[in-house]
């Protein structure tokens, strides 16, 4: 690149040469990735101590900057799309996507409202109701009724959207003095970004209920806890708002009922929010669609795509029932966004729909992603990886010293060593907590795998969560042998050889994903 004062940032021959470097070094990246340990070995503050202080005055080549990447960034980083990533819940990608985030990028238009850039409205507008017909959801959610759909960052963005479309509904029916009588309900499962949503869009923190669950309804949200709840707020004189219920939870995957939970909520006038984040990509599929039961009686559903359908962060894929209730508290009209086709009332503008003004034109790359691996591509990436993940569960119910905890939702084990395998005559969940943890710790040091914990009625879990675009069969049987000579060798001499293979299940595995 030229160092003259006539420098251009975008020379359409230099934006080829670098572009072409960057691709090639993402390419060996991909095909190096299982070189890196998956979960970063750093300690804080490295970055800063390899880094200048200050930035530099003079331009620097492209060649020295991915040398530094290479040599400063990559070990900082934790390998979400490395194949033996078993944490969280996955980042998936594709070169579908990531082609689409080039052309979003290449494009870089702001896509505020319809006259903005009339190809991103109507792309996501089309985009929204392929998806939608795609998980069988009502027609009341599609823009051909009162309904719509919009992609957003992510989940949180979705609940702040709903939650405040909700409180400005019932405020405007009975008076916005009663905005501190307002209640949001949820189960002690649901993601903690609906009490950040909560805090944001001014419910007051001790409004928040968490209802809670418990292993003898594998932590589902019960309908009548949740009623019990609510008639403790009413007779109190407080106000039933919002609630909250999760198709596959974050510690444990599993599905609340909707149907229950939405007809008790219409009694009480609520708007009910459903959060798909992780499982509702597989619910294209028509084996798992009926997880979504019931989300008729819902007022909003979102799930993103980011997660677990092969695009890239960020999109979050959010319908509502009603999108004036929506839009009436996110609207901004003014005078510099005045034009023809808005006042005409005949087109979408999208920065109604959210937060911000400003907005990507996501819609590019979910669409590629739908175009490039079709409905059947997609099924069956998703449909591998439940089988991987029950080809995962399998091998530990083989081994006697651990047990599944809850059972399998979609694509996630939920699993331990059992507190008997761990102290024969005094194994308790103490015990097994502190080795769980211990085992889990010594298994992510290795840097060969990474899986993440949680805790459900003060029991330690561990997470294995298959849902990078990488994995391959392989990569579950090597991840368990780990698992079992890292148990071994923490266990030593409590646990006889012989225990730890080869073992018949001794109860049939529960198998809830179909």
């Amino acid at each position: 690149m030229s160092r003259s004062n006539n420098m251009n940032p975008l020379d359409h021959e230099e934006f080829r040469r670098q572009g072409h470097m960057v691709i090639d070094f993402l390419a060996d990246y991909y095909k190096n990735i299982n070189s890196y340990p998956v979960r970063s070995q750093v300690n804080p503050g490295y970055l800063a101590e390899r880094l200048p202080e200050c930035a530099p005055l003079l331009p620097e080549s492209i060649e020295s900057i991915l040398k530094d990447v290479d040599k400063d960034i990559i070990p900082g980083l934790t390998h979400w799309q490395s194949p033996n990533f078993f944490a969280y819940f996955a980042s998936s990608t594709s070169t579908a996507s990531f082609l689409g985030e080039m052309l979003i990028n290449g494009f870089n238009v702001v896509g505020f409202n319809w006259l903005s850039s009339p190809a991103a409205t109507e792309l996501e507008i089309v985009v929204m109701e392929w998806l939608s017909k795609l998980l069988q959801l009502p027609q009341s959610f599609s823009f051909s009724g009162n309904g719509g759909g919009v992609l957003l960052g992510t989940t949180c963005e979705a609940i702040i959207c709903t939650m405040l479309a909700a409180r400005e509904k019932m405020l405007d029916q009975i008076g916005r003095e009663n905005t501190e009588k307002l209640v949001v309900y949820c189960s002690d499962q649901t993601h903690v970004c609906l009490e950040k949503a909560a805090k944001i869009v001014g419910i007051n923190p001790e409004n928040v209920r968490k209802v809670f669950t418990t292993k003898s309804t594998n932590y589902k949200l019960s309908p009548q806890r949740l009623e019990e709840s609510i008639k403790r707020d009413v007779e109190a004189g407080l106000i039933p708002l919002y609630l909250c219920a999760t198709v596959g939870t974050t510690s444990t995957a599993t599905v609340d009922p909707l149907g229950p939970l939405c007809e008790l909520s219409s009694k009480y006038n609520m708007w009910v929010h459903v959060d798909a984040a992780y499982a509702g990509s597989a619910c294209i599929c028509p084996e798992f669609r009926h997880f979504l039961d019931g989300v008729e009686g819902a007022s909003s559903f979102s799930f993103n795509a980011h997660k677990w359908l092969l695009t890239n962060l960020a999109c979050c894929c959010l319908w509502v029932k009603d999108k004036y209730a929506l839009t009436k508290p996110l609207s901004t009209n003014s005078e510099y966004l005045r034009n023809e086709a808005t006042e005409s009332g005949q087109v979408v503008d999208f920065k109604d729909w959210q937060i911000t003004l400003t907005r990507r034109f996501q819609a590019l790359k979910l669409w590629m992603v739908l175009r490039s691996y079709g409905v059947s591509g997609l099924r069956q990436f998703l449909r591998n990886h439940v089988k991987m993940a029950k080809d995962f569960e399998m091998m530990v119910t083989m081994d006697s010293r651990f047990e599944i905890v809850v059972p399998r939702y979609f694509s996630m084990v939920c699993f331990r060593v059992s507190p008997h395998a761990i102290n024969r005559h005094h194994g308790n969940d103490l015990e097994a907590n502190e080795f769980n943890s211990k085992l889990l710790e010594s298994v992510n040091a290795t840097g060969i795998i990474y899986m993440t914990h949680s805790m459900v009625e003060g029991a330690f879990i561990i997470r294995f969560s298959v849902g990078a675009t990488l994995t391959e069969d392989m990569h579950i049987k090597m991840a368990w042998e780990l698992v079992q000579d890292q148990a071994t060798s923490l266990l030593g001499t409590l646990t006889p050889k012989a225990d730890s293979n080869g073992k018949k299940p001794s109860k049939q595995i529960e198998d809830h994903s179909i």
